[in-house]
């Protein structure tokens, strides 16, 4: 891509980019793109979304008079070029790393971002709140949700939609549809229809028609609802087309090319101030503008670092190291599939992620992906267990938050043998605060008759889902991090696990520490570094959140006077509250140190530089080791 006019350099906000006149808007667009590229190809982030939101974005920032107008970007990642055009053009290169720029739109880092998005279906519900809002405080102010085709599949956007029209509010909702069969292809045909929905003559006439039949007292508009229909009933008999979105008394409009730019301000200055909720379908491709990302859209959604000339991704993973968790998962799910005709797999929108990818391969009848809704993968793999499948259901930590409700009602109540695997649990890195999976331990263990188990290494993995497969009734929690594990030879022949019992990794006399789940790996590096210096620890791997292993507990209750207890979640709630609960409950009145994720929101950085801030890495936990002792 060649682009040689350098009209970026001088865009430092969008009231920059209004000053322009409209014919250098594609080459706004050329340049924006490859700026995305150039810096993502070093630094990597969310590609694929972001390019093709290229001319949206750039559209919306023109017409809409930003950040008094509110743009509301549901899945977050559509909005790299919405960063760039915003004040953080000049730091952009530190997207996602510590202390730089967050790789999705916070509010606490720009006042032109309107709400925070890290995940989807969220952006309806509260670009609507600030429609409504504005109406009430007779504000004049524009909201616009843009929302990405994938997250049409969550529930909250459904609930969103279905409320649009119950309340005044001038919402405009833009459909990003990347590749969804929502309407028909774009085409002249479709276009033709926009241009007449939203020309002056059609909307005089629909409204000389209104007024003739309200004359007549065939129209009742004492209900708001019922312009809104008698407006979607005329475009309807005039386009002889009708969709879902206008079933919700939203005024639909489209689909079209979401890669004129042109073409989106006209449609946007257009309808902006159209009374009543608005839905505008525009069509974009994933990676538009670099090919390697336009082919394959999946690989290149975060591809990581690239060669932007040649479009070859360049891959650190050597044959030599440690295989990736989600992969260890995704093969075992196969050998367990393999031996039993129960066993099915369920995503939400996961496949690759989580590697589910490998059970979709060697068994598809047996492999579900949801689309983005928890909540129903949750409640569908209740239905399954139900009549006797073995759903392993997999959800990344902190998106199983959406499906908590689910997880209480549909199965731990009636004790469905559910297996839910918990992937990205723990602190997760670059992705930041709204992905860091660091409540599940305090959000499940409330909860009864929930297992919640977490592996110390990739053996350990494969035998808690042996374990969970194989256990008789009842829900099974198996939680582990992103990246890769411990060992290089993972294949171990799995076995059963005796439920609620940990192990003693090491003895010691001068203090005890119990860690859960991968975490316990840093542990045992901080503690040959005092043992060293003459300090005897007894490492305890607890395995099992829930039940905790009782008998050991009263070991280490009986035989240490100092306790420190270590896990990749918040500290309020977790193994450490759980240890401090039994000891009190006991009679044991040890000194106890919790290390953990502290009572805070954790930004966005490397897993060690995290690790590290929250005092978790190996040389901070040798240190608390040493003045606890």
């Amino acid at each position: 891509m060649m682009v040689d006019e350098h009209i970026l350099d001088e865009i430092d906000y969008p009231e920059d980019l209004r000053k322009l006149p409209e014919e250098k808007l594609p080459a706004v667009c050329a340049e924006l793109r490859q700026y995305i590229i150039d810096v993502l190809s070093e630094n990597p982030g969310h590609l694929g979304a972001s390019l093709g939101t290229v001319e949206l974005t750039v559209a919306l920032h023109y017409v809409f008079n930003t950040p008094f107008d509110r743009i509301v970007w549901d899945v977050g990642h559509q909005a790299y070029g919405h960063k760039i055009l915003t004040g953080r053009r000049k730091v952009f290169h530190t997207l996602r790393k510590l202390h730089g720029i967050s790789g999705f739109p916070n509010p606490a880092e720009s006042e032109y971002d309107a709400f925070i998005a890290g995940h989807a279906s969220n952006s309806i519900s509260a670009a609507m709140g600030m429609s409504v809002a504005s109406a009430l405080k007779e504000e004049n102010r524009h909201v616009i949700a843009v929302i990405g085709d994938g997250a049409m599949t969550g529930g909250l956007a459904f609930e969103g939609l279905n409320n649009a029209s119950a309340n005044p509010n001038n919402l405009l909702i833009i459909l990003n549809d990347n590749n969804m069969a929502i309407d028909h292809s774009v085409g002249g045909l479709s276009q033709y229809l926009v241009d007449i929905t939203t020309s002056q003559a059609y909307n005089k006439m629909r409204y000389d028609v209104y007024r003739g039949l309200r004359k007549m007292k065939l129209m009742d508009d004492s209900r708001r609802e019922n312009i809104l229909r008698f407006n979607n009933s005329l475009k309807a008999l005039l386009t002889q087309q009708h969709n879902l979105f206008e079933g919700f008394s939203i005024r639909y409009f489209g689909p079209v090319d979401g890669h004129d730019v042109g073409y989106l301000v006209k449609l946007l200055n257009d309808i902006k101030d159209m009374q009543g909720p608005k839905l505008l379908h525009i069509k974009t491709k994933k990676g538009k503008g670099f090919k390697p990302a336009e082919e394959s859209a999946t690989e290149w959604h975060a591809p990581g670092r690239f060669n932007k000339e040649t479009g070859e991704r360049i891959l650190v993973h050597r044959i030599d190291e440690p295989q990736l968790y989600q992969d260890v998962f995704g093969h075992t799910l196969v050998e367990l599939a393999e031996k039993d005709k129960r066993i099915v797999g369920i995503t939400p929108a996961m496949p690759t992620g989580c590697s589910m990818t490998y059970l979709m391969k060697a068994f598809p009848e047996r492999a579900f992906d949801v689309g983005i809704a928890e909540g129903h993968a949750v409640t569908f793999s209740a239905g399954l267990a139900k009549e006797g499948m073995i759903p392993f259901c997999n959800i990344y930590s902190s998106f199983m938050q959406r499906a908590y409700d689910m997880v209480i009602h549909d199965v731990a109540l009636q004790k469905l043998h559910v297996v839910m695997c918990l992937d990205r649990a723990g602190l997760v890195g670059e992705d930041g605060a709204t992905h860091h999976g660091v409540f599940d331990l305090a959000y499940l263990r409330p909860i009864p008759n929930l297992i919640i188990s977490s592996p110390l290494d990739e053996w350990d993995l494969r035998n808690l889902m042996y374990t969970g497969y194989a256990a008789q009734e009842g829900p099974f929690v198996i939680r582990y991090p992103r990246g890769k594990g411990e060992k290089v030879d993972w294949r171990n022949e799995m076995r059963a696990l005796p439920i609620g019992k940990g192990r003693k990794l090491r003895e010691g006399t001068d203090i005890a520490v119990l860690s859960l789940g991968p975490i316990g790996n840093e542990a045992m590096k901080a503690i040959d570094m005092v043992e060293k210096e003459g300090i005897s620890v007894a490492h305890y791997d607890m395995i099992f959140l829930k039940p905790l292993d009782e008998e050991l507990l009263h070991e280490v209750g009986k035989g240490f006077r100092r306790i420190i207890t270590i896990e990749n979640g918040v500290i309020k709630g977790g193994l450490g509250s759980a240890v401090l609960e039994f000891m009190a409950d006991n009679g044991y009145t040890p000194k106890v140190k919790r290390i953990g994720v502290p009572d805070r929101f954790i930004e966005h950085g490397s897993v060690p530089e995290l690790y590290q801030l929250c005092g978790m890495d190996a040389e901070s936990i040798a240190d608390a080791i040493r003045h606890f002792v």
